[in-house]
């Protein structure tokens, strides 16, 4: 997880003004996405000083991008080490404090290895280095895969038709190594399980219509809903969700709505954590055979 929360002095006012980072627009890394806080005053020729003494100014964003997002222009390339120097870890909004130097270290799945997340896939929070050691003893093959997550995950349906949702892009890595890991464990007649959304939606956008996968990187906008038909997956780990999210939408094409509307239930009933640090559920998708 990147420290993508970061704070800048708008010029005009001298106010803060709170911006998160989500992607690079152009290959040179000038140019980034950002969503903004107080968006509809925050508008193209604006400019902000940042804790390091840089300065960024909004442009114009081509495409239909939505109301809160705004392009944020450098004349420097935006390095880690500038994020480094000026953000902060982007904690949810219902934890009320600003993030530490241990935050740092634990919004972190043990696992990640590369720096690009606008938030943690989180139901890899429930994994440690000994649990671990502990799968792969029990002859569990663990293949890594990669997607930075963007907050368009997270963000809830507001369309009458959910088809005309639209899912903001996220970038995804898959090794040839990690590919053919997977190809050979489907073949085998093996359960592939993914641990959280993020893993299942790289699978899934990654995989050809006979559910092969090949080395391949590049952005997905995958909305899976209801009626999706797997190609990868079998199984899911996965954290209790946000209502009305694409998320809880994701969990009910895989489990079915009414078995993932009574898992909530009984969450609800004896008061399990939500959100990021919350529980976690093991969803099977034969459940109902």
């Amino acid at each position: 997880v990147r420290r993508a929360r970061v704070y800048g002095i708008k010029e005009t006012t001298g106010r803060e003004q709170e911006f998160m980072f989500l992607n690079q627009i152009d290959k040179d890394g000038f140019i980034w996405n950002t969503m903004v806080k107080n968006a509809k005053k925050q508008k193209p020729g604006m400019n902000y000083k940042f804790p390091d003494g840089s300065c960024g100014q909004i442009v114009e964003m081509q495409g239909n991008a939505g109301t809160e997002f705004r392009a944020m222009k450098f004349d420097f390339v935006v390095t880690e080490e500038w994020f480094e120097r000026n953000g902060h870890i982007p904690l949810p909004p219902y934890i009320k404090r600003s993030d530490t130097d241990e935050d740092g270290l634990r919004y972190q799945n043990v696992y990640a290895t590369e720096t690009g997340s606008a938030a943690c896939p989180t139901a890899g929070l429930h994994f440690t280095p000994e649990l671990m050691d502990a799968l792969r003893a029990k002859g569990v093959a663990i293949v890594p895969v990669m997607l930075h997550v963007g907050l368009g995950t997270f963000r809830p349906v507001k369309v009458e038709n959910i088809e005309d949702h639209t899912m903001h892009s996220e970038f995804f890595i898959i090794t040839d190594e990690a590919a053919e890991k997977i190809n050979r464990a489907k073949k085998n007649g093996k359960r592939v399980i993914a641990v959280g959304t993020t893993s299942l939606r790289t699978l899934e956008s990654a995989a050809d219509e006979n559910g092969r996968l090949r080395e391949c990187s590049g952005w997905t906008e995958i909305f899976i809903y209801p009626g999706y038909k797997f190609k990868v997956l079998d199984n899911l780990i996965t954290n209790f969700h946000l209502p009305e999210s694409t998320l809880v939408m994701l969990v009910s094409a895989l489990a079915g709505r009414d078995n993932v509307m009574a898992a909530y239930e009984e969450a609800v009933k004896e008061r399990y954590r939500f959100f990021s640090f919350g529980d976690a559920m093991y969803i099977r998708s034969d459940f109902e055979k």
